[in-house]
């Protein structure tokens, strides 16, 4: 115990879907299985080590004559934002380096953005790899470093290559992060490394190795070395295994971890405290004979590395929570470690929407997000959207906040049944990014709605002129054929003549014998009016109004979607108001 040894820097590929994670991971494997002399590559869980020898060989030239303490690289090979975000401990992630994938022709994509966004969040430094540079039209895969081969380049290929780079520089500088070409930069702690690749030639990969070590062993040496001593490490997946049972799969970032040990895990409520029953590594893949026995046992493994790890009471377990070793000495004080990582450290506003996320990093991950962009949160969950979650969002007087926000997780059949019972809206992605995107433009229409609701509400100024041989009952109401010549009429709406007095109250509004809600502009429609006498209140001929109380008339007058004909009738109200009313009226 206390002796300290360095352990491989553990790295995460990022990126958007289909610029080339898996195909970057693959070509490194395919290419060391060629050279397993040289100290063979392994494949953990969740993870593919790649010794420092096996690198060496890759790099070739590049690294010649260069000593490193690091043994190798640990590649996290589920790729993607979900492992980055899973895979945290209190403070950051456990990867200590990340590779952010760009397709070079279809360059920023929500998922790139959104890896930056976590990058930065989690203070990991990370090096750009430009991806399918075998795409770029005339490009030919020369020999030698990067501005030897363009220069070999044709104008065509190489300037469509500039181009697409300084576009990426761009986005870059735009999001805080100054970068360049890895051979344009002097101070690597200043500046993000841009390494042009082709996951699918190789070429460029060898570089892409050479800056992670180099930058691993100058910046990271410290942090990389770990006293020798109990496990420590995240939970990466919890898997049903068929004669298995629940297991979970865990990346180990320090000290070592035996069969015989017993762990504590993090579950959504009190850790759970099981006793190994099995530490399993996946067999290297020419052993696997018989897929029933694709794991084999093993006695110990020290950080950094994947395991799987069979035990009982596993169920309840949640991605992100972390693992450590417990002794009888230390269980207490364990325990309360373990809780204060997987609680939340996330503020809650006390109004806002609701979030549920897959993980404990991903929940953090969106609620910081949505404080960049001042959107606010009252709860945050891990897991799926439920009926309470809908019931509890709908109860909010805000029509704004009843709203979910659901990353990566379902939506419960009794929470859909819930849903029709309330007005809750539940916007369901995987990527934060476009998660944000939606509510923001949910929310816009949704106040547009609600405007639009409000203005409809107002009654607006009408004008209509009594149709001559358009009577159809002279009175209690009378009903009477009318022409709309200006704005509108809804049921509702009292009447009144030019020399302001009140003709009745309008009841009902026909049109082929059917009811309507409102009559607008050059309808003609029967309308029932409850109060007047045709033939003494009004007579055919006769233009009538709407009578417009003067605090809706105030109002009127400041709306900015009122039609000319309406404000001339509105002005025309005002006129016959000013006169039979007070002078002043609706000022």
């Amino acid at each position: 115990m206390g002796k300290s040894y360095v352990r491989q820097p553990i790295v995460s590929v990022l990126g958007h879907v289909d610029h080339g994670k898996t195909t970057l991971l693959d070509y490194i494997r395919g290419s060391t299985v060629a050279l397993r002399e040289a100290g063979a590559i392994t494949q953990h869980i969740g993870a593919t080590e790649v010794p420092i020898d096996v690198i060496k060989e890759m790099c070739g030239e590049l690294l010649k004559g260069k000593d490193f303490t690091l043994p190798g690289l640990l590649f996290i090979d589920t790729p993607g934002h979900h492992a980055f975000t899973t895979l945290r401990r209190r403070g950051g992630s456990i990867a200590d380096i990340a590779i952010l994938i760009v397709d070079i022709n279809e360059g920023f994509k929500p998922q790139t953005y959104e890896s930056l966004m976590i990058l930065k969040q989690y203070k990991t430094p990370f090096v750009v790899a430009v991806n399918k540079i075998d795409t770029i039209t005339g490009w030919r895969k020369e020999k030698g470093i990067l501005p030897e081969r363009l220069k070999k380049q044709s104008e065509l290929a190489r300037s469509i290559f500039e181009e697409k780079i300084y576009d990426i520089i761009g986005t870059l500088s735009e999001h805080g992060f100054s970068s360049d070409l890895y051979s344009n930069i002097k101070d690597f702690t200043r500046n993000v490394a841009i390494v042009p690749i082709s996951a699918k030639t190789g070429e460029g990969v060898p570089e892409l190795l050479m800056i992670l070590v180099g930058l691993a062993q100058r910046f990271l040496e410290k942090h990389l070395t770990i006293e020798k001593g109990p496990a420590k490490g995240t939970v990466l997946e919890v898997k049903e295994e068929r004669g298995l049972g629940t297991t979970i799969d865990v990346i180990i970032y320090s000290g070592t971890l035996r069969a015989t040990d017993t762990i504590a895990v993090g579950t959504r409520n009190e850790p759970v405290i099981t006793k190994i029953k099995a530490l399993l590594k996946p067999k290297p893949l020419d052993e696997i004979r018989d897929p029933r026995e694709r794991f084999e046992n093993v006695e110990e493994v020290h950080a950094a590395c994947g395991i799987k790890i069979s035990a009982p009471n596993l169920e309840d377990v949640i991605p992100g929570s972390p693992l450590r070793v417990v002794t009888p000495e230390n269980k207490d004080k364990i325990i309360e470690e373990i809780k204060e990582q997987t609680e939340l450290h996330i503020e809650l506003d006390e109004e806002g929407a609701v979030a549920k996320a897959d993980t404990i990093g991903s929940l953090e991950a969106i609620v910081k997000e949505a404080k960049s962009r001042n959107i606010k949160i009252r709860k945050a969950e891990v897991g799926n959207v439920s009926k309470r979650d809908i019931i509890e969002a709908s109860a909010t007087k805000d029509p704004l906040q009843r709203v979910i926000l659901a990353f990566n997780v379902k939506i419960l059949p009794e929470a859909e049944e819930e849903m029709k019972n309330h007005d809750v809206e539940v916007i369901r992605e995987d990527v934060i990014y476009t998660l944000m995107e939606r509510y923001e433009e949910w929310v816009y229409k949704k106040r547009e709605e609600i405007e639009r609701a409000k203005r409809e509400a107002i009654p607006r100024p009408g004008m209509i002129k009594f149709l001559p041989g358009y009577v159809f009952r002279v009175s209690k109401p009378a009903i009477i054929g009318v022409r709309v010549l200006a704005g509108r009429i809804k049921p509702g709406m009292k009447l009144i003549k030019e020399d302001g007095k009140v003709v009745g109250t309008i009841k009902s509004i026909q049109s082929e014998k059917k009811s309507l809600s409102e009559a607008i502009q050059g309808q003609e429609v029967a309308i029932s009016i409850e109060g007047p006498t045709v033939g003494r209140q009004i007579k055919e001929e006769d233009i009538l109004y709407t009578d417009l109380p003067e605090g809706v008339v105030r109002k009127l007058k400041e709306m900015k979607d009122l039609t000319y004909d309406e404000r001339e009738v509105l002005n025309k109200i005002i006129e016959i108001k000013r006169k039979t009313v007070d002078r002043f009226w609706g000022l």
